[in-house]
């Protein structure tokens, strides 16, 4: 049976002292939750925040990290570096470090390999913008962003691998994918990986809608049966408002 898993990413938000706070506000909210949570602080939290939430079962991830293993790379992260505080996921494709650090399919599935030859459990984000799903063109877009990266990888590879479908024309703009536009294209990705491998492996992984999901449509949105959780923008950072989506399935 998939997971059905709420990951919140924190994005650049959250100095170190309002860090602590939230992540004891989510904790005292995670008690009965069924659902698996992950959280993405921004780097300089990533230590706290794995040393608060031990013996929790709310995970925490990073929301990047570099290809190398180390080297001249100023102000970027190595998989090494995340591993050896604790973290043992990362975020890698989102819309926003495709959209303002160039970051292509091929530069990305580097960094996936990178993630999983460090025994990383990775959260890959593709998504079609405005323009694509307009001229009808979101199914061949997410199915090269996701062949690009991905399909490289043995059918052994992708039981550390979570998706996370963002059509990026409803991140942080107040638009959302109805619940049957998401199902459909949830559909279709889990149709595009068992084409490629088989059927059994595409009904193993767990796909996320990410785009403006709130607690007024989270219950809706994960109702649909190829929907398996959501990746939370800005609704993470309040926890009240997370747990509404994290109680929502």
């Amino acid at each position: 049976m998939r997971k059905q898993i709420v990951a919140g990413n924190w994005k650049m938000n959250k100095d170190f002292v309002d860090s602590e706070i939230l992540v004891a506000k989510l904790l005292s909210q995670h008690k009965h939750a069924q659902t698996q949570v992950i959280i993405a602080p921004p780097f300089t939290n990533l230590l706290a925040a794995t040393n608060a939430l031990k013996g929790s079962s709310i995970d925490v991830a990073a929301q990047n990290m570099h290809f190398a293993k180390q080297g001249a790379y100023t102000g970027e992260i190595s998989a090494d570096m995340l591993s050896s505080v604790g973290v043992k996921t990362v975020i890698l494709g989102h819309s926003e470090r495709r959209a303002y650090f160039n970051e292509t399919d091929e530069l990305l599935a580097q960094k996936v390999n990178a993630a999983l030859e460090n025994k990383m459990r990775v959260i890959f984000c593709f998504g079609e913008e405005l323009s694509d799903r307009k001229s009808g063109q979101q199914n061949d877009v997410v199915a090269a962003q996701i062949q690009k990266a991905l399909f490289h990888l043995s059918p052994d590879a992708w039981s550390n691998i979570i998706l996370a479908y963002e059509p990026v024309w409803a991140i942080g703009t107040g638009e959302t994918a109805s619940p049957e536009q998401a199902q459909d294209m949830h559909a279709f990705i889990r149709q595009t990986i068992a084409n490629q491998y088989n059927a059994q492996l595409a009904n193993s992984i767990s796909i996320l809608y990410g785009g403006s999901v709130k607690s007024s449509n989270a219950k809706d949105i994960f109702s649909k049966p190829d929907v398996d959780g959501g990746l939370i923008g800005g609704a993470s950072l309040d926890a009240e408002h997370f747990y509404a989506i994290v109680n929502s399935f």
